[in-house]
């Protein structure tokens, strides 16, 4: 995936080229001042935000559709939602949450419009190290497969706060934030969560402490 999706989506004038000094600033501005200027109008700080965080966007979206031209299709409306909506970013959240909330709820009326439902598996994506040699390479992947196992003997309630705590680094109150529930209910779900899955993994004989 690039920017290029993105800019087929943007105005022709979201691409063109800003001076090095303004692409300096740009880049290492927050993501909250880039979202306030995007909502002034500014491309540059669209690409900036794009290219910041449209990697692990996609792969939280991936592993919701399970379809890697869907999850392509659904990041170009997640980030042009960002473009005509970013005014309304109040910063209640950070950034990062407020994308995987879009995301998501891209991703569940997408499934819902298809009369699909989230498949029960691979909530968590068996990525290799390049420089893994093939012993460790495979003994990663056999790690992976089986952790999908455990993991698709989850309640969806109990993948979401795994994946979200775990996989996508949220905080109990950012994960509430993605989900729409109250933080105790994800501290709730995610004590149960973790009871289930560590059992589930010791059980297979990957005895690992969530």
């Amino acid at each position: 995936m690039t920017t290029q999706v993105l800019a087929i989506r943007l105005p022709q004038a979201a691409v063109a080229q800003a001076p090095a000094a303004r692409q300096a600033a740009a880049s290492t501005a927050s993501d909250e001042k880039l979202i306030a200027r995007i909502a002034a109008g500014d491309r540059l700080a669209m690409r900036v935000l794009f290219a910041r965080h449209h990697v692990r966007v996609y792969r939280f979206v991936l592993r919701l559709v399970r379809d890697e031209a869907l999850a392509e299709d659904l990041i170009s409306e997640v980030f042009f939602d960002v473009w005509r909506q970013a005014a309304s970013f109040a910063a209640r959240s950070t950034a990062s949450t407020w994308l995987l909330a879009i995301a998501r709820f891209k991703a569940l009326s997408s499934l819902r419009r298809r009369g699909e439902q989230p498949l029960d598996e691979t909530m968590a994506a068996a990525i290799e190290d390049g420089a893994d040699d093939p012993e460790v390479a495979l003994r990663r992947r056999q790690q992976h497969d089986l952790l999908r196992k455990c993991l698709s003997k989850l309640s969806p309630e109990h993948r979401d706060v795994i994946d979200l705590v775990y996989f996508q680094e949220q905080a109990s109150g950012e994960v509430a934030a993605i989900l729409g529930i109250p933080e105790n209910t994800v501290k709730t779900r995610m004590f149960y969560a973790r009871k289930r899955l560590a059992k589930l993994l010791k059980a297979a004989g990957m005895d690992r402490d969530f």
